[in-house]
């Protein structure tokens, strides 16, 4: 079993590997493969797939076997058996909206990277007292946006967020902007219409497009 600082080191460099991931809602499985593609090669291989269809881990397994460079961690964690079948479709790590209880302790009995999610201060603070060090900083444009996570910086130096929720191409600059903030996650890389219409090409271009975006 790995540290608690081995387990956040390696959140720490999913995060680091693009300044944005794609918060995939997979409804055909067919369509796995070729988006993560996609994205990879457009230079966002940290991929989170959410645990919001049926075929959700059925996709993150053809992609861990099937796209080279891809780093797919399983999102939308919110129950401890969540984290032992992320684990065994071949994720690299989770992530939650939340950080309940039930997830935290079961956080601690599986080797698997976990990035829980946080709305407070408070709530950071709570979690940093477990030692995680790296978060997810949700919804973020409800509560605060990129105001509010330059504020939990002053006092909570030690802490970095990748923060999600409402951010676009049109926004996601101001998060990035910000030393506690080394990623955002969002869906506008992966629009339903160009996954639909198989417009791999349309992915790649708007995945280039959000590399630039940390200037």
């Amino acid at each position: 079993m790995s540290s608690m600082q081995d387990l956040q080191a390696r959140v720490a460099a999913v995060l680091a590997l693009a300044p944005v991931v794609p918060v995939l809602v997979i409804d055909e499985l067919k369509d796995a493969v070729p988006l993560a593609r996609a994205l990879v090669a457009g230079g966002l291989p940290a991929i989170e797939v959410t645990l919001r269809t049926p075929v959700a881990l059925d996709a993150v397994r053809a992609i861990a076997a099937e796209v080279e460079g891809a780093a797919v961690g399983v999102g939308s964690v919110r129950k401890p058996s969540d984290f032992t079948d992320a684990l065994k479709a071949g994720a690299t790590f989770a992530v939650s909206p939340g950080s309940a209880p039930g997830l935290i302790a079961a956080a601690r009995d599986i080797d698997l990277p976990w990035l829980p999610g946080v709305a407070t201060a408070s709530e950071a603070m709570a979690l940093f007292e477990h030692g995680y060090t790296q978060l997810k900083f949700f919804p973020a444009e409800s509560i605060g946006g990129a105001t509010a996570l330059k504020a939990i910086g002053g006092p909570l130096p030690e802490l970095r967020f990748c923060a999600t929720g409402g951010i676009g191409a049109h926004n996601a600059h101001e998060y990035l902007a910000l030393k506690n903030v080394p990623c955002v996650g969002g869906s506008w890389v992966a629009p339903a219409a160009a996954v639909k219409a198989g417009d791999w090409g349309k992915v790649e271009a708007l995945a280039r497009e959000a590399v630039a975006l940390r200037g």
